[in-house]
């Protein structure tokens, strides 16, 4: 019954022109009705019904403009495909209802005439209004069209009718559903592969609008590792414990987790509830991002991350990628290169060379403030104070194993690359 929706799948709550086939777009066989046929009515009460269907579309027609806001909100020309619709469902209970050997027409075989422009618009709930509307309009008829004595049966066959079309509109929709379930998952794996790669543009945008992705707020990038063989049940859960708190793109490749993240709140938060949804080994966080371009951008550097993690064996869990800036140069990431010497190296060495010397002294003598001093011929105070001025500029203390170990990788990538000083 449905057209693409503006993902380019099923629209969700709504009928699909692919109902009749799986997730897969293999063929899938109509079932068959789900209640007994007609019931025995006289050729007479039979006769005013067919004769009197022209009369109770007409009646439908005014209870929807009457009842539905819905209805009366859908534009002129929309207004008029309903018409054909109450029609067909009119008609092909009149046709069951004179046919007692026939079987009854499903929403599917009513909804075949409409076009996909309208199918958009009328939801499973809409559907069962209509069906609702059309029984009652029925029932309010069913003394003047069925012969004396036959009234019951009427409304009886009513009934029966309209729950039919009721089920096999569910069937339908919920297939639907189905349908877009499996596109949707399709989209995101290329939402999430393009953006990996760093293929941004206008296309990829509409494609993660289309997820349902905003973009308000911060963004951040996890990547980890996956080793269950329910890969699909694993996303879907993931995503059911992230919408409430942030948008969330989802991307399985391989052993590799990838999520993208977007909200208002705590996404550090965010980040810590999904840890145990990862597989063993280090959960690498990108860099912060402002949009879809830093976003990828954050996805180059956290898996380079992940990549280089395991050079440190006391990384925390998760770990920031900027933490894992030498182990990224170790795997030849070159943005991580030029970070780390910008960062360090290139101011340090714009401050007339004390601070570079005395940091370069500080590490080349084992860490030691006195043996520094003594190579420098100062105080070991002005060693300390020259050590806090360097954790100052730079946001790494020398002071600190960890970030010793990072200063001496950006001094020595700064010399091997000839970067001059700052201006």
């Amino acid at each position: 019954m449905n057209p693409a929706s503006p993902r380019g799948g099923p629209a969700d709550g709504r009928a699909s022109t692919t109902a009749g086939r799986g997730p897969d777009g293999t063929h899938r066989p109509p079932r068959g009705p789900r209640v007994a046929p007609s019931p025995s009515t006289s050729p007479e009460t039979q006769r005013r019904v067919r004769e009197a269907a022209g009369d109770l579309a007409a009646a439908t027609m005014r209870r929807l403009d009457a009842d539905l806001e819905w209805y009366r909100a859908l534009p002129a020309e929309d207004r008029s495909w309903v018409g054909l619709v109450a029609q067909a469902g009119i008609t092909a209970f009149v046709q069951w209802f004179s046919d007692p050997t026939r079987a009854p027409a499903g929403a599917g075989e009513i909804f075949s005439g409409a076009p996909p422009e309208l199918t958009r618009s009328i939801s499973l709930q809409h559907t069962l209004q209509l069906v609702r509307i059309g029984v009652d309009v029925v029932e309010a008829h069913s003394d003047r069209l069925a012969a004396p004595g036959e009234e019951r049966e009427l409304r009886e066959a009513v009934l029966r009718y309209s729950r039919e079309v009721a089920f096999s509109a569910a069937d339908v929709y919920a297939r639907a559903a189905e349908v877009r379930g499996a596109w949707d998952a399709r989209l995101e794996a290329l939402v999430v592969d393009s953006l990996v790669r760093g293929d941004v543009d206008d296309s990829l945008r509409s494609r993660v609008a289309a997820l349902g992705w905003r973009g308000h707020g911060a963004m951040l990038v996890v990547v980890g590792t996956t080793t269950s063989s329910l890969e699909e049940v694993r996303a879907t859960d993931l995503r059911r414990a992230t919408r409430r708190e942030a948008d969330v793109l989802v991307g399985i490749q391989g052993d590799r987790l990838v999520v993208f993240l977007s909200g208002d709140g705590d996404l550090g938060a965010v980040v810590t509830s999904l840890l145990p949804r990862f597989g063993p080994g280090p959960v690498v966080v990108g860099p912060p991002a402002q949009d879809l371009t830093d976003c990828a951008r954050s996805a180059r550097a956290a898996l380079a991350g992940l990549q280089a993690a395991a050079a440190w064996a006391n990384a925390p869990r998760p770990v920031q990628a900027d933490e894992l800036l030498p182990e990224r140069v170790l795997v030849g990431d070159t943005t991580a290169r030029r970070q780390l010497v910008a960062r360090a190296y290139a101011p340090l060495a714009a401050g007339q060379g004390a601070l570079l010397d005395t940091l370069t002294a500080y590490l080349g003598t084992g860490r030691s403030l006195e043996a520094a001093a003594r190579s420098l011929y100062v105080h070991p105070n002005t060693v300390r104070y020259r050590l806090r001025r360097v954790a100052e500029i730079t946001g790494w203390d020398p002071l600190d194993a960890r970030d010793s170990y990072v200063l001496q990788t950006s001094v020595a990538l700064g010399r091997l690359d000839g970067v001059a000083p700052a201006s």
